[in-house]
This record gives C-alpha cells, sequence and structure tokens, in this order.
C-alpha cells in the first residue's frame, strides 16, 4: 500500500486523451501556419487538470509510436486492421503532443515494437515492488487487467470514473486479472480481435466465475453442460472448435510486463 513515503505512481496513457481532444476540440485552434492545433489544446488541458488535481510529480506519460507495426502484428496481421491511418493533421499534433509532455517535464516512454498498454504494465510492476500504488490515466479497459492490490486504481480522469478492484469487476463483471481471458472470449472489436461467436460479456464473466481462467476453462469443459448458463450445452461444442481462437486472442490481449 502506497505512504507518504511511497505515493502513488501516476501512468498516462495519451493516445486516448489525444484521440477524444482530436474529435471533441473545435477545429478552428490552428497555428500562424493554419494547421489543426485542437488535439493539442484539449491534451494540454487534460494535462494541467490533471496535475493541478494530483499535484504529483510521479507521473509519466506512454505513447503509442505505430497502430501497425508492435509485436502484436506479428502474432497476427489483422490485429488493428480495422482502423483507418490517422490523418497527416492528427499525426503532426501527436508529435507536438509528445513535445509537450517533455515541457512540462513528464517521462515519455515510446517503443516501435511494444505499445503504450506493455509500456504502461511494465512500468506498473516496475514500481509496484518499490512499494507504490498505481493509478493507470485511461479510458481503456484493457488496462483494467493491471490492478493488483490495495491503492491502485484504473482512472479515467476525464470523465471522473476512478475504479479501485472492487469497481472494476462491479463495472465489468470480472475481477481485474480476468480481464485479458474475459476479452479473449469476447473479442474486442476496437483493435480487431476475434472472440467466441454468441459468446457476450455476460457469458464470459459466467463462464470465468466458474472456471477462473481460460485454462481452467478448458481443462473442464465437460463440467459446462451442468452449469445454468443459457445455452450451456450448446456452447461446450462452440468453445472446442473456437479454442485456437481464443488461445490466439489471450495473447493479443495481455500485456507484457517485462520490457
Amino acid at each position: 500500500m502506497s505512504t507518504p513515503k511511497n505515493p502513488p505512481v501516476y501512468l498516462i496513457d495519451a493516445s486516448i486523451y489525444i484521440f477524444r481532444a482530436w474529435y471533441s476540440m473545435p477545429e478552428d485552434f490552428a497555428d500562424p501556419h493554419g494547421r489543426p492545433t485542437n488535439a493539442v489544446y484539449g491534451f494540454a488541458r487534460f494535462l494541467c487538470e490533471f496535475l493541478e488535481h494530483t499535484r504529483s510529480r510521479h507521473v509519466a506519460v506512454a505513447f503509442d509510436e505505430s497502430l501497425s507495426k508492435s509485436f502484436r502484428n506479428e502474432i497476427y496481421p489483422e490485429y488493428k486492421a480495422n482502423r483507418e491511418p490517422a490523418p497527416a493533421d492528427l499525426e503532426r499534433q501527436f508529435k507536438w503532443c509528445k513535445d509537450l509532455a517533455g515541457c512540462l517535464g513528464m517521462p515519455l516512454y515510446v517503443h516501435s515494437r511494444y505499445e503504450a498498454d506493455d509500456l504502461i504494465a511494465s512500468l506498473s510492476r516496475y514500481w509496484r515492488a518499490r512499494g507504490h500504488a498505481i493509478a493507470v490515466v485511461t479510458g481503456d479497459k484493457d488496462l483494467a487487467q493491471l490492478l493488483d492490490g490495495p491503492g491502485d486504481s484504473w482512472w479515467d480522469f476525464a470523465r471522473r470514473n476512478q475504479l479501485d478492484e472492487a469497481g472494476v469487476q462491479l463495472k465489468f463483471g470480472v475481477r481485474p486479472e480476468q480481464i485479458a481471458d474475459f476479452l479473449a472470449l469476447t473479442g474486442d472489436p476496437v483493435d480487431n480481435i476475434p472472440g467466441v461467436p454468441g459468446i457476450g460479456p455476460k457469458t464470459a464473466a459466467a463462464l470465468l466465475a466458474h472456471f477462473g481462467t481460460i485454462g481452467g476453462l478448458f481443462e473442464r469443459l465437460d463440467e459446462l453442460a451442468f452449469l445454468k448458463i443459457r445455452g450451456a450445452k450448446a456452447l461446450g461444442g462452440r468453445l472446442r472448435q473456437h479454442e485456437p481462437t481464443v488461445r490466439l486472442s489471450r495473447r493479443l490481449t495481455g500485456l507484457e510486463l517485462h520490457i
């Protein structure tokens, strides 16, 4: 647990707040050359409000270098292939947002092969081992899997939504450590990760409540027919058929802790 000597460490997932600013801020924000600056303005406002609110010096910001060149694309080339390339005006503003965070004295983390989520996961492991609680500042449910003890939180600061481990389970129906398995079963259309047809959030949560993990589910699949889950008898065959897909998806939804 964090103490005054070991304050919480705030790890910001920059991309989600830059994208939100790009889509929500007026397009008439521009530099002297007429180039749009709406995403930079919105991101700057977010950072200033965040720093004023927390008054913390234990803050880092992670950025995505590319949407199509992470190690997950090596595993599954269709990963995030459903996303349109970022417009040139937005790509330019991503660079300016990095410059802005650096000018504010915030440590920046970017990697050509690993995503911001993985960088945040590795930073979480590093600081937790040194006695600090972790606050993952994001709106991305994937990162809820990083909560691992008292004081940890998943915090969508802009929407004033901060969840501890119990809050994550209440919101998503599974414990933080089950989030990656949950997404492997349901799929994640945002990242173009396939799931099992017919398995939605409620069914996935029920399966994980009983079996604990995907590994436990496939080891004890014969038990499924006896559970009080809607369509349980048909689920066993469907899961056997799609086991390779689930195993693949689980490799995509997990985060890298040792960068």
